[in-house]
């Protein structure tokens, strides 16, 4: 009987539970989306309670596509990070949980730079801003005391699900340095920088490695997922490091654009290098490590775009099959490089690399009377691709070496939007298939099953190339000219931001 593995995502925007065979062989996948909450202006909030139930939901979709879920020989998890899970002694969340995205912790941030910027930095590698967990607790010391005081024990988000599923509450060393109160030498929690979050040390879980063992299926879980009671449990880790790892970025020099929700230039290296305008992590492959360049929003923006401005798209594409973001697409094609002068700024909730400014928000410029629906659709896929150069400039900056791109995320899929993203940057780009976090998650479970001799041996056997692109030199001249225009509009722009 050949054995299933199963990789189970929980990304900003929805869950993907993936079925791998033992060859690598994508045997079913789904996705279920689940809601992000916008109280207010700058914030962004999860209900954990709809984690779990979209878990079910694409697991029973993989199932019914297929997958003979009673050979799941191996689970593992992977998920967006830096969002704490505040649980009660009952291990039941005391609030809804604050979101990467989220920005209201700026003052908390200007706090932190003001007293311990360098040692923060010296400690985690990382400077204090709004999409750490550090601020976001100290928010919340600030505002909501009451919140940490009900508090007994802290997971994130995989964690806590992989603990509904399993009654095992630990984290990965990867996931914990996306907190900011890690200790980066000495390959533990902080006690330093977790007091200055407001949270008690002994409510921090347990430290693992990603491919490690965390615990089995309980009897309730093995009836909500459908798969056999005490099927083995592997950690896994963040969906950066595990989507890095599947989409074959597994040597010094590798890089990956990543065109999801957020959108990511991440650099595989042999060692550290902090930089105080990028992300220092360690990779899945013990011993590496990756730097990030990263911008909030990038998929997240066509997404944002189809529901505000697209009803047309999303009728046909329900009435016909088809997917509104090809309709999309269609009309983006019949619209030449530049857009007809259109240009967007993906700022939809400030922005990280390189800005690191939350005040900053997206804007459509140079229209005019004659611009369509289609100079509007390729501006904005131009202007999250420009956004990932804008990124790269700190890659540049910092003289990291690059020898191959790999392009991942949904927003792979569309030949279009690759064109463009190759076109930007210039460079050859390699699509894997299928290139997302479920798929590496799969990858790691098979790890820890022992179907593989080490994570990299997994990658080696499994990974395949669906396409590679490459650039047109007519379209990269002529982006390379709008480059300098979309940086000089940003720089104009800022200022009017920060105007109350």
């Amino acid at each position: 009987m050949r054995r299933l593995f199963l990789g189970i995502d929980f990304g900003t925007g929805g869950c993907k539970a993936t079925a791998v065979s033992e060859s690598g062989e994508v045997v079913a996948d789904a996705s279920v989306e689940y809601p992000t909450e916008y109280p207010r202006q700058g914030w962004s909030e999860q209900n954990p309670s709809d984690w779990y139930a979209a878990m079910c939901r694409a697991v029973a979709e993989v199932g019914a596509k297929g997958a003979d879920l009673s050979k799941v020989a191996a689970v593992s998890f992977d998920g967006s990070t830096h969002n704490a899970v505040l649980l009660d002694g009952n291990m039941s969340p005391v609030r809804k949980t604050i979101m990467w995205t989220d920005q209201r912790s700026v003052a908390e941030c200007e706090e932190l730079r003001k007293t311990c910027r360098d040692e923060i930095f010296s400690t985690a590698y990382q400077m204090p801003t709004p999409t750490w967990t550090l601020p976001q607790m100290m928010w919340l010391k600030n505002n909501e005391p009451e919140v940490l005081k009900k508090t007994r024990r802290v997971l994130f988000v995989k964690d806590y699900v992989r603990y509904l599923v399993t009654g095992v509450a630990v984290t990965d060393y990867i996931e914990a340095q996306g907190t900011l109160f890690f200790d980066m030498e000495s390959m533990s929690w902080s006690e330093r920088l977790v007091g200055l979050s407001g949270l008690d040390l002994a409510s921090l879980p347990e430290i693992v490695k990603p491919a490690d063992p965390a615990g089995r299926v309980t009897a309730q879980a093995a009836r909500d997922l459908g798969i056999a009671e005490g099927t083995p449990v592997v950690c896994g880790t963040s969906d950066s490091a595990v989507e890095d790892y599947g989409a074959g970025a597994i040597e010094p020099g590798d890089c990956i654009l990543k065109l999801a929700t957020a959108g990511n230039v991440n650099v595989m290296t042999a060692e550290p290098h902090p930089f105080k305008t990028t992300l220092t992590y360690s990779h899945v492959i013990e011993g590496m490590w990756y730097t990030v360049s990263a911008t909030n929003a990038a998929a997240l923006c066509q997404r944002w775009f189809r529901d505000a401005f697209c009803d047309a798209e999303k009728s046909l594409a329900a009435s016909t099959g088809g997917r509104a973001f090809a309709l999309m697409d269609a009309l983006a094609e019949k619209s030449p490089v530049g857009a007809n002068g259109v240009m967007f700024h993906p700022y939809l909730q400030g922005e990280r690399s390189p800005y690191w400014d939350s005040d900053l928000r997206a804007s459509f410029t140079g229209i005019s009377i004659s611009s369509t629906r289609g100079d509007f659709m390729r501006a904005l896929l131009e202007g999250v691709a420009f956004s990932l150069k804008d990124c790269y400039g700190a890659i540049e900056e910092m003289g990291l070496g690059v020898k191959r791109i790999f392009l991942i995320g949904g927003g792979a899929r569309s030949p279009l939007w690759s064109s463009i993203v190759s076109d930007v940057f210039n460079m050859s780009v390699a699509v894997p298939v299928p290139g997302d976090a479920s798929y590496g998650a799969a990858l790691l479970a098979g790890v820890g099953a022992g179907a593989f001799d080490s994570p990299a041996d997994a990658v080696k056997k499994c990974l395949k190339i669906g396409r590679f692109v490459e650039p047109d030199p007519s379209s990269a001249s002529r982006y390379a000219e709008l480059f300098e225009k979309y940086k000089a509009t940003h720089d104009a722009l800022a200022p009017v931001y920060k105007m109350k």
